[in-house]
């Protein structure tokens, strides 16, 4: 009677009833369509965002890993670096390189005369190329009277001009290479004594006040340091804090106030933890200013709540089957977590502890907090020497006003990126390589 009734006033709609959910219906399509689209444009847009992005520093930077060279015949004159011959390494070492490079020059452009033309004829050169001589007299003296033909490193002005940074087209006036400047190196090129090279200098030399000498590899060695101890500290922490919060803690007051700030802390903004190191490790323990380990301990602050969090997911999504089968053949609830729960949950564990030091590696603002903004000429040859990071590095770069340190800056986000993303990668293998479905 039921199936009757409700049959009868199904017939009895009337068709203006039917138009009206015929229109509802449409409307709910029509919806669904427009929110099909506006996300389909959203995700359009941050993907044309990214590709220009991606396109502006790759484009500004890639040329940070070439460097303009210029073929010289160097004549290693005995009386400029050596001239009691005794082959006194000291003497050698503070010989003035310089002048080879000038006499090089003059002898490859005789033409060029008057003091000013000479000067402006020495600048295509860069200044590191005395230290490239030094050091193949230090490596071999008996160099010394001889001459060889020596591949050195442009100066900033040439090497801009060589990669298209300075337009030929504009007014001499304009730019910073002259008419007469072009013509030489018109003629190096056409000699095959003007090229490209590989700057691997810039990978392995620390920073410098001039763009041809900078380079980020003390950047990249007070990161390394900062990363060591920044995981060996965290990691064991965080593993330790989660178990215990996870397996063991008492269900209280207490733990539940824990859990709440460790939750909060994520959400801290990392400059707050670079005030703390400041007044802890700085201002209260007198640690040295600018050194990787005073980086590592703030960074260390910072990515505790990141691994606890992820470590507390991980032991979670262990299922509570292998916990009871453990206790019931007589393991003790210590030993059922370390032998069955905690290997089970190290795929989770190692992609938290991963994705967290890719953030402390990214990190810029701790780090000008305890010091590391300062300018460190050397490569940091352990975590207590003065050192700076490759974000600071970049920020550093950022603001000088060289044209040359543009590219150099670009070139260092560029290796920064590649570090983040393969950290990335490696957590991605690891979780897709290692995790379990149950």
């Amino acid at each position: 009677m039921t199936d009757i009734g409700m049959t009868d006033q199904a017939m009895t709609l009337k068709p203006t009833d039917h138009a009206k959910s015929a229109a509802r219906l449409r409307r709910r399509h029509a919806a669904d369509k427009r929110f099909r689209y506006y996300g389909i444009a959203a995700i359009g847009l941050a993907v044309l965002a990214i590709i220009t992005l991606f396109t502006s520093i790759v484009g500004t930077g890639y040329s940070a890993f070439w460097e303009t060279t210029v073929a010289l015949d160097i004549y290693f004159d005995p009386e400029v670096l050596d001239p009691d011959g005794t082959r006194d390494p000291e003497v050698i070492r503070k010989a003035n390189y310089a002048t080879l490079v000038s006499h090089a020059l003059y002898s490859r452009f005789p033409e060029v005369e008057g003091r000013a033309d000479k000067r402006t004829l020495r600048g295509i050169v860069s200044d590191g190329a005395r230290y490239t001589l030094q050091d193949m007299v230090m490596e071999n003296p008996s160099l010394i009277g001889t001459t060889q033909h020596v591949t050195l490193s442009a100066s900033g002005e040439v090497d801009a001009f060589a990669k298209g940074s300075i337009s030929p087209d504009l007014p001499e006036a304009e730019r910073p290479i002259k008419d007469n400047e072009i013509a030489w190196l018109e003629s190096l090129e056409q000699a095959g004594d003007l090229d490209w090279r590989i700057d691997w200098a810039f990978f392995t030399s620390p920073d410098s006040r001039s763009p041809v000498l900078a380079g980020i590899g003390g950047a990249v060695m007070g990161s390394f340091y900062m990363l060591l101890v920044t995981l060996a500290l965290s990691f064991p922490i965080g593993v330790a804090t989660a178990v215990y919060l996870e397996e063991f803690a008492p269900k209280n007051r207490w733990t539940d106030t824990i859990e709440v700030n460790i939750n909060n802390l994520a959400a801290v903004p990392s400059i707050v933890f670079g005030l703390l190191g400041l007044a802890v490790f700085l201002n209260t323990l007198g640690m040295p200013r600018s050194a990787p380990v005073v980086g590592g301990l703030t960074l260390t602050l910072m990515t505790l709540p990141t691994m606890i969090i992820a470590t507390r997911a991980a032991l979670r999504a262990v299922p509570p089957s292998i916990r009871d089968a453990a206790l019931g053949v007589g393991a003790s609830p210590l030993q059922a977590v370390m032998h069955h729960v905690l290997p089970l949950a190290m795929p989770g564990i190692l992609t938290g502890t991963i994705i967290g030091m890719a953030q402390a590696l990214g990190e810029t603002a701790p780090l000008l907090m305890i010091g590391m903004v300062a300018f460190v000429g050397d490569i940091p040859g352990g975590p207590f020497d003065s050192a700076t990071a490759l974000p600071v590095q970049i920020f550093l770069w950022a603001d000088l006003p060289e044209r040359a340190f543009e590219e150099k800056t670009a070139g260092a986000i560029l290796v920064l990126l590649a570090f983040l993303i393969l950290m990335n990668a490696v957590a991605v293998y690891l979780r897709r390589r290692l995790e379990r479905r149950w």
